[in-house]
Formats: structure tokens, C-alpha cells, sequence
């Protein structure tokens, strides 16, 4: 190894012999393939007080660094089969062999290039990133060596994991990262290895002592017992070696010492796993004997024996078994006999958390029988401990109305039976691994045969299939027949039935891929009851109970970044709360937070919360060691096909939170139907959330699925022309649908409708169907779907999508005049009158300025309402539009009414009711008799007012809107009902529109007020 950091740092053939130069070096080692920030590194070599000329330094550091790297490189190349001392040995004979060295030289100088940028510190922004291959540097050598010893191990070969476990503890030279000064990020580092190191060499001994090497085990866990003394699992694995070669007495004083120190140091007792051992090793439980399992001749390899040689190691185990006799004495053969080390794999496949405190509940009766018989020509497993499942998940929190159907599930209720299979389901990260070992854990009392955790998918993430699976779970109960068949799903599904009948488990299978993956696997466990996780539902299994989980509540999101990050994260709670919303809160989102603040103690919630809030950025910020968010939500979006993963994509674009179908069909450029059965893809997938409100469904992703999704858009090789496309398409039905519920809410509003050519039509060659989208509520469909039109007015706006622009504003304006939406009018506005300059379209200039005047009017400002309308009279003029430029001088003469120039507006009332009569305007004819009405109203003409009012009325039944009907229904009934009796003050309160209401008529600028719409 060139590189090392397990143990004391170095580098080959040379290490830099000043402190910060190493420390350089290791800090370096630790994020290799990594870009290290410039302010880190001065973090780690100085601390919070760096000279003025510590980045000057470092970068004297860094070159020093870079000679020595290069030098290793140049006396590393003789190693690649060609060494300098003989190229030097033929130069020497140069008149013999001249030619060859040369060609020698060439050969090395072609090895140097090919390894240009291996083992090379390289400047990247913001900082330094040392490139290192894998076969030099020995912390990934272990980590390798580690996730293969635990993968040979949950498949049962114990003696496989032994050996490469043994490798990776092999690599280390002392403890991690020595010999150098540390700072926080280095601290952090080596106690994280460290602590891998002892995880490694406590799996290494409990596969050690699955393969009852207990004498060899002994003499080493009584050291390591001495150098941890407080460490209970390796007290636990002790007690389990020392009685298995007959020292039940020397078990039972490790206890009392371990005991006695945890009382006087700690004040707490043992856990009660430990205590449970002790209990077993006072009443010489026999299940705490080795269980060899049998092969098919019959023998045995008895405990103390190695397995590989038939050799006795040590002593029997306390029982006083016969070496040829199994453990549990099922039968007596006759003697022991090597069998290969093949047989170290035939010991029932327990999990850790067994090994670790030899701790099993009492065998059912098929367990008790200790069968070892044969059925059908072929032999049966012997049984060994009841498996149980691992720890649950630290620090779980929240989850309680989950955890409560569960149980009731899995126990039964009143007049309810028990289910087989609970089924629990929801999107990557959510929790359901840690829930399904919550309530396996709760529920352990139902199943005194054990319960077993099998993950469902290989080393790599693929899915197993059925076959694998049941071959699996097969190796962990303990049937591992040479010879039988692993591959035929009927042979495998017939062998599982047999090894489970009569047998009261509890499975809980992890991370299921689909249904058909297992229903035979269910099909064999008929007599155990099974939990079940999947990202996909699986609806189709016949009488499961599902349980689909969703994010956290926020109260149970900021308890489990409070459990989990420690003291800090109760240092500022808002700061948390902010955390919690930007993970969406989700378990995973969440853990991976409170590790990267735990990593960087330097840093403040706060901080955290900033950095996750650009959306670009969070998905990287939540990634921390092997936690990464990422690659956990990217695992459902790998498993459906490229359509659906463009759907995914594509969705993720629309504007709003929440979108209907037919976003969703414009969004895809397909119909309506094939769209909805790809979101319903999505939703089964776990890639897209349905909700409904009874009456309609819309979908929705959840925040880090859609900033997920949108990464992905941005990483395509056209992204910028796929959004722009998009947009348009979608913009365009927008628009359609927008003048569409318009005309049925406001309706006459817009005098240009039915002026202007049909929409362009989408892609697919279909208009939407407005009818049905929209249907008999326009203000409902507007209130749905307020987010997504403001937000398209940006984005085609940012496209530079012009008319689509003012054509979007342009027709939610009566929406916004009737909401009194004053904000989101004037933000889409300001963007129409911007695109209608940009495109030198005067006529869409007019209709803009327009509507900001009649928005002005609202807010009472009277100035700018009227500069508005003037520049907007001059622009109809310009287009030749009449009755834009009458609608213009109805502005105008609301004004001045609420001026109270009551004659000047009275002539521009009377110009514009001409004008729009003679173009057919039949909401200009009605603005224009209201506005003469209330003119005559305030001159007191009450019948000439009246007579208005009732040709207003008529006016407005015949256009079609009931707003303004009724409006002008209730200004007559003022007028001829309870006028005398109403008190001075109310006088002078008009209602001048529909819920719109002028106070005041003799100040210069009345105020106007929004009553709200009727």
C-alpha cells in the first residue's frame, strides 16, 4: 500500500516529515476524490486563529506535497513489471542491446502517461483534489473487504467472511490517522474509523463463532475484554467462548467484573440482552451450546472441532456432549469427521444482534424436536437457536399511529383475526425499514420460533429473484444441502415449505422489487406471519394489510433532528424548523442532516439551513459519509423504464405544487387518458403523490422527488431546449383554458375574444376540452390554479415567449378584479406590459395599460390610474381599436366621479356609451349606464337614475352575467326601500362596481373600498 491511514498516516517510498505537510496529506486522504475547500484545510491546520499567511502557506504545502506525490510516481513505475535497474544494466551494454533499451524507456514513458492524473493533487474549485487509485490506498481496500465480509456473511458463508474480515483488519498498522496533529475534521474522521475497525473485528469474531472456533477466540477476547473494558458486546461474545470450551465458570466472573465496573463507573447496570446471557450461562441453557448442522452422511463437526481439519481445538461444551453427537443431542453417528470448509456454512444463519449476546428465545416444538430425519430422499435442516432480528433503528422517533395499526394488525383485534402479511410501502428514505423493525421488535412475543429480517435485493441494489430469495432464506434458516438445487423457483418454493412448516416466524423481507418476486416466497410461509417493505404497493397480493408511510409529521421532523444532532440543534429552534421543512420531512433527509451538522462542529443549524435552501445544491448538501439522499431517492427513479423516467422528468416542470391531467397531458404531449395512466405509474412507483379532494385528483411530488427531478432535466444534454418547449406547451393550454373560464366568469370583459384567431394548437393536434376541465365553476378552476398561471406568466416570460405572455395576464385579469388579487395583477402585468414593449406590439400595449389603470383605480391611487388609461386611449387609437379607447374613458369618468367632477364625467360616460353601442360592447354599455346612473344619483335625479339602472340590468341579463345583474339589482332596492331612514354617514357610501364601494363624494380622492365579491 503507497497511501495509508489506518494507522499511523504515511506515504511511500517517502512521507513528509513536518506535522502540517502530513496533516495536509491525510485530511487530503480522507476526502480523496474529493474537492477539499481551501477554508477547510486552513480549518484543519490552524484551527479558528490562522496566520495572516495561511493561505500561502498551504499553498507551500500543497507544492511540497505535489514533489513528493510526483516522486513516488517516477519510482513506482519500475514496479509495473519492468524495473529501472535492469533499463540502467542494458544501458550499460549499449552496443549489444541498445535497441532494447530504448524500447524499455518508450515502454515506461507510455506507463507514466497512462497513469497521468493517478496519485495527483490537482487544484479544483473552491480548493484541492488528490486523485488516488484504490489499489494504493488502503482505507477503500477496507472498506471493500468490509461490505464483502458482511455480504458472505448475511449469505451464510461464515467462513468466507472470516477470511476477508480478516484482510480488512489485516490493513491496520495502529489506530487510525496517528502520528499527526488533529484537527476537526481529521478528529471526526478517526473516530469514525476506529470505530469501524472494532465493527469490523466484532463481526469478524462472531463469524469466528458461528464456525465454533471458541478455543482460539478465547485467549483474543480476554486482551480485547481487558483494553475495552466497558464495552458489553465484546464482554458478551467472551462469555459465549469461554462456556462453549467448558469455562462456565470463568463466563460467569467476566460478567461480575464487567458488572461491577459499569456499577462504580457509569452507575448503570448491564443491558438486560447481557443480564438474559448471564441468566442462560447460570442455568446452562443448552441452546447456548455450538449447533453444528448435519451433512448428508450423517456426521457432525463437533463444538472445539476446525472445521476445515476434523482437529480438536478444545474442550466440549458444558452439556458433556459426545464430539460425535450433535449439540442438541439429536443422535449419536458414531464420531466426528472432516467434512471441508464447506461445513462452516451449515450452522442456522442468525443475525448479529444474536452472536453478539448469544441471547435466542425458547424453541417452538419443531424447533424443540431437533429433527434430523429425511423427507423425500433428501435430509433436513437440524434447527438450531431461534433467529432474531437486529437493533432497531437509534434515536427512531414519531411513527405512533403507524406503529399502532400495525400491531393491531399483526396481533388482531376485537372480532378481527391477525394478518399474514402486512404490507408496507412508500417512496426511498421514507422510514419503512426502520418501522417494519420497530414493530417486528414489539410484536416478538407472538413468535417463539424467532424472527428473521432477509433483504431482498444483492450487494448492488438489484433485486433478487424468486429463486435467489428463497435460496436465501433458505442458507439463514439453516438448509444448506450440497447439491440442492438453487435455481428451479418450484424446487426452492418446495424445499422452503418443507424447512418452515410447523414453525412460528416472523419474516420480515426488505426492499421487495414487485409482487411476483414474493408470492412464492409467501406461498412456502404459510404457517408464519410476514412484514413486508417495497417502494412499489402491492396491492395485488390477496388479504394483506397495507400501511403506506409518508414524510413525518413536523413535530416528529424536528424530534428526530433533536435526537439525532444533539445539543446543538437545540440551540435554535427556528433554525431546525427551517431544517425540517427543507428535508421535506423525511427520515432519511433528516438523518443525513443531523450527521452532516454532527460532522462539522464548526457549524451552526443556521448555517446547515442555509446552505439547504438553494435547491440546486440541497441534494448535495445531503449527503454525508455513506448517507446519501441522492442515490437513495435515484433507486426508484432506476427501476422504471425510460417512458417513465421522461414522465418523471417532465412532470417535474409544471408550475404549481400541485397539477390536474391535464397539465400533466400538456406537459407529456400526449391525451388526457395515456396521461393519467402515467401518473398513476408514477403514484405506484412512489415517484408522485394523487390526492383528491372527492371530487377531483391531482398530483404532486414531494420537494426533494421534484428537486430531484429537476437536476435530472438540467443534466440532459438539450435541457434548455426541453424546458423551453415545454413551457410554450403548456403555456398555450394555459391560455385556452384561462380565456375559457374568463368568458364564463367575467363575461363581455374581454371585447377582443371574440376578435382574435382560435389558439394555436397543441402538438398533439387537440385542444384541451375547457368545458370539462373548467366546468360549470370558472372561480374554483381559477382558485386550483392561481399558482400555476402566475408562475407560467414567469416562466414564458423568462423564455422570451412574448405574446404568450400578455395572452396569459391578459385573461386571469377578471380573476384578479374579482379576487382583488392586487399583488399577483400587478406582478403578471408589469411582465405583459415588459413583453408587449420588448415585441412592439402596440394593441397588447393598450389592453396591459389598460388593466393596470383599472388596478390603480382599486388600490385609489388616481394619478397613476389615469396616466394609465391616457397612454392607454393613445395606444387603441394608434391600433384603431374604438372600443378600447371608450373602455378607457369609462376609467377616466370613474375618477372623476369619485372626485366628484360629476359634469365631465357625465360627457365622458355619455362618449363611450355611444361608442360601445355602436360596436356591439356589451359590458361597455353596461359600465357606462351605471356610470350616468350613479351621475344622475349624485345630482339628485333619482328617476332618470332608475330609468338607468333598469336598461343596466337588462344590459347585463342579456350579456350573462349575474354579478353585475344582481349588483345592479341591489343599488335599485337602495333606492326605492329604506333611503330616508339610513343615517347621514351611509350617504355618502355608494357601491360604484360589483363589491366595489366609493366612501365619500366631496373630497378631492375618495377612498375606495373591496367589500368583496358578490
Amino acid at each position: 500500500m503507497r497511501f495509508r491511514v489506518l494507522g499511523p498516516v504515511s506515504l511511500s517510498p517517502r512521507t513528509p516529515s513536518a506535522a502540517k505537510p502530513r496533516a495536509l496529506l491525510a485530511t487530503l486522504l480522507v476526502h480523496a476524490g474529493e474537492v477539499v475547500p481551501v477554508h477547510s484545510l486552513i480549518d484543519e491546520l490552524w484551527g479558528t486563529e490562522p496566520p495572516r499567511t495561511a493561505t500561502t502557506t498551504l499553498q507551500v504545502y500543497v507544492s511540497q506535497l505535489r514533489k513528493v506525490l510526483a516522486d513516488g510516481r517516477d519510482e513506482g513505475d519500475g514496479g509495473d513489471g519492468i524495473d529501472k535497474r535492469d533499463a540502467r544494466r542494458n544501458e550499460q551494454r549499449i552496443d549489444a542491446r541498445r535497441s532494447d533499451a530504448r524500447r524499455n524507456e518508450l515502454r515506461i514513458d507510455a506507463r507514466r502517461r497512462d497513469r497521468g492524473s493517478v496519485g495527483e493533487l490537482l487544484t479544483r474549485a473552491p480548493g484541492y483534489l488528490l486523485q488516488v487509485p484504490d489499489g494504493e490506498f488502503d482505507l477503500p481496500r477496507f472498506e471493500r473487504l468490509r461490505t464483502e465480509g458482511r455480504t458472505a456473511y448475511q449469505e451464510g458463508d461464515f467462513g468466507h467472511a472470516s477470511r476477508l474480515l480478516h484482510d480488512a483488519l489485516a490493513l491496520w498498522t495502529g489506530p487510525a490517522l496517528s502520528g499527526i496533529p488533529h484537527g476537526v475534521r481529521l478528529e471526526s474522521a478517526a473516530i469514525r474509523l476506529d470505530e469501524l475497525r472494532m465493527e469490523v473485528l466484532e463481526q469478524r469474531i462472531i463469524a469466528d463463532l458461528r464456525l465454533g472456533r471458541h478455543q482460539e477466540l478465547a485467549g483474543e477476547l480476554l486482551a480485547l475484554a481487558n483494553e475495552h473494558p466497558l464495552r458489553e458486546t465484546l464482554h458478551a461474545h467472551l462469555m459465549v467462548a469461554l462456556y462453549r470450551t467448558g469455562r462456565g465458570s470463568d463466563a460467569l466472573r467476566v460478567y461480575g467484573k464487567l458488572r461491577r465496573s459499569l456499577v462504580e463507573e457509569l452507575g448503570v447496570e448491564p443491558s438486560p440482552a447481557l443480564a438474559r446471557l448471564h441468566e442462560r450461562v447460570l442455568r446452562r441453557d443448552p441452546s447456548l451450546d455450538w449447533q453444528p448442522l448435519r451433512d448428508t452422511a450423517g456426521t457432525s463437526t463437533a463444538p472445539g472441532t476446525d472445521a476445515g481439519t476434523g482437529i480438536r481445538t478444545g474442550a466440549a461444551t458444558g452439556t458433556g456432549a459426545d464430539p460425535g453427537s450433535s449439540a442438541n443431542g439429536a443422535g449419536r453417528d458414531g464420531g466426528s469427521t472432516a467434512r471441508g470448509p464447506e461445513a462452516s456454512r451449515r450452522a442456522t444463519a442468525q443475525t448479529t444482534h444474536t452472536e453478539q449476546t448469544g441471547h435466542t428465545e425458547q424453541a417452538g416444538p419443531a424447533r424443540q424436536a431437533g429433527h434430523t430425519g429425511q423427507e423425500g430422499g433428501r435430509p433436513l435442516l437440524v434447527p438450531g437457536p431461534a433467529p432474531v432480528l437486529p437493533a432497531v433503528t437509534p434515536g427512531f422517533v414519531g411513527r405512533h399511529e403507524e406503529l399502532a395499526r400495525g400491531e393491531r394488525a399483526l396481533r388482531g383485534s376485537a372480532g378481527r383475526r391477525p394478518v399474514r402479511v402486512l404490507a408496507v410501502s412508500g417512496s426511498a428514505g421514507v422510514g419503512k425499514t426502520s418501522l417494519a423493525l420497530q414493530l417486528a421488535h414489539r410484536v416478538a412475543d407472538l413468535f417463539p420460533d424467532g424472527q428473521l429480517m432477509m433483504r431482498l435485493r444483492g450487494p448492488q441494489g438489484r433485486p433478487l429473484s424468486a429463486a435467489q430469495a428463497g435460496a436465501t432464506l433458505l442458507r439463514r434458516l439453516g438448509d444448506d444441502t450440497p447439491g440442492a438445487p438453487s435455481t428451479d423457483p418450484e424446487e426452492v418454493t418446495d424445499r422452503l415449505r418443507r424447512a418452515l412448516h410447523g414453525r412460528r416466524l416472523l419474516l420480515v423481507l426488505d426492499d421487495a422489487a414487485s409482487v411476483e418476486q414474493i408470492r412464492p416466497l409467501l406461498q412456502a410461509a404459510a404457517d408464519c406471519a410476514v412484514i413486508l417493505t417495497s417502494r412499489r404497493s402491492a396491492a395485488a397480493l390477496d388479504g394483506a394489510e397495507h400501511l403506506l408511510l409518508d414524510a413525518v409529521r413536523p413535530d416528529e421532523a424536528v424530534e428526530l433532528l433533536l435526537a439525532a444532532g444533539g445539543e446543538r440543534m437545540a440551540q435554535d429552534p427556528v433554525a431546525v424548523a427551517e431544517i425540517a421543512r427543507l428535508c421535506g420531512c423525511f427520515p432519511l433527509a433528516l438523518r443525513v442532516a443531523a450527521a452532516a451538522l454532527t460532522a462539522r462542529p464548526h457549524t451552526t443549524p443556521a448555517a446547515l439551513a442555509g446552505r439547504l435552501r438553494d435547491e440546486r445544491t440541497r441534494l448535495g448538501v445531503l449527503r454525508e459519509g455513506d448517507l446519501d439522499l441522492r442515490s437513495s431517492l435515484m433507486t426508484g427513479y432506476q427501476e422504471v423504464g425510460p417512458a417513465l423516467q421522461r414522465a418523471f422528468r417532465l412532470l417535474s416542470l409544471a408550475p404549481a405544487p400541485d397539477f390536474g391531467v391535464w397539465t400533466a397531458a400538456a406537459l407529456l404531449d400526449t391525451d388526457r387518458s395515456v396521461a393519467e395512466e402515467t401518473a398513476e405509474e408514477l403514484v405506484r412507483a412512489q415517484l408522485l403523490e394523487a390526492r383528491t379532494d372527492g371530487h377531483t385528483v391531482r398530483y404532486a411530488f414531494h420537494s426533494l422527488l421534484r428537486v430531484l427531478a429537476t437536476d435530472l432535466v438540467d443534466g440532459e444534454a438539450d435541457s434548455a431546449r426541453t424546458r423551453r418547449d415545454t413551457v410554450e406547451r403548456l403555456g398555450r393550454t394555459y391560455a385556452a383554458l384561462a380565456r375559457h373560464a374568463d368568458r364564463r366568469l367575467t363575461p363581455g370583459r374581454d371585447w377582443r375574444t371574440s376578435l382574435e384567431p382560435a389558439p394555436t394548437p397543441t402538438p398533439t393536434g387537440m385542444e384541451p376540452d375547457a368545458e370539462r376541465i373548467v366546468g360549470a365553476n370558472p372561480l374554483r378552476w381559477f382558485r386550483e390554479e392561481a399558482t400555476g398561471l402566475v408562475e407560467m406568466v414567469r416562466q414564458t416570460h423568462a423564455a422570451g415567449l412574448w405574446p404568450l405572455v400578455w395572452q396569459l395576464a391578459g385573461a386571469a385579469e377578471g380573476y384578479f378584479h374579482t379576487c382583488a388579487a392586487w399583488e399577483d395583477w400587478e406582478e403578471t402585468h408589469r411582465l405583459a406590459l415588459d413583453a408587449a414593449l420588448r415585441a412592439g406590439d402596440t394593441e397588447a400595449e393598450a389592453v396591459i395599460r389598460y388593466s393596470l389603470g383599472d388596478l390603480a383605480w382599486q388600490r385609489r391611487e388616481a394619478d397613476r390610474a389615469v396616466r394609465h388609461y391616457t397612454d392607454a386611449q393613445h395606444a387603441f387609437k394608434l391600433a384603431g381599436d374604438r372600443i378600447g379607447a371608450a373602455r378607457c374613458r369609462i376609467g377616466v369618468a370613474d375618477i372623476l366621479l369619485g372626485q366628484g367632477r360629476l359634469g365631465a364625467a357625465a360627457r365622458r360616460y355619455g362618449r363611450a356609451l355611444a361608442l360601445c353601442s355602436a360596436g356591439r360592447d356589451s359590458r361597455g354599455v353596461v359600465a357606462a349606464l351605471n356610470g350616468l346612473a350613479l351621475v344622475n344619483l349624485r345630482q339628485g335625479r333619482k328617476e332618470a337614475a332608475m330609468r338607468q339602472l333598469a336598461q343596466c340590468r337588462r344590459a347585463a341579463e342579456r350579456l350573462g352575467d349575474r354579478r353585475w345583474a344582481e349588483y345592479i339589482r341591489r343599488t335599485a332596492a337602495r333606492l326605492t326601500s329604506d333611503a330616508p331612514r339610513r343615517p347621514a354617514h351611509a350617504a355618502h357610501a355608494v357601491e360604484v362596481r360589483p363589491g366595489m364601494w366609493l366612501i365619500g363624494t366631496a373630497a378631492p380622492a375618495p377612498a375606495l373600498t373591496r367589500a368583496g365579491a358578490a
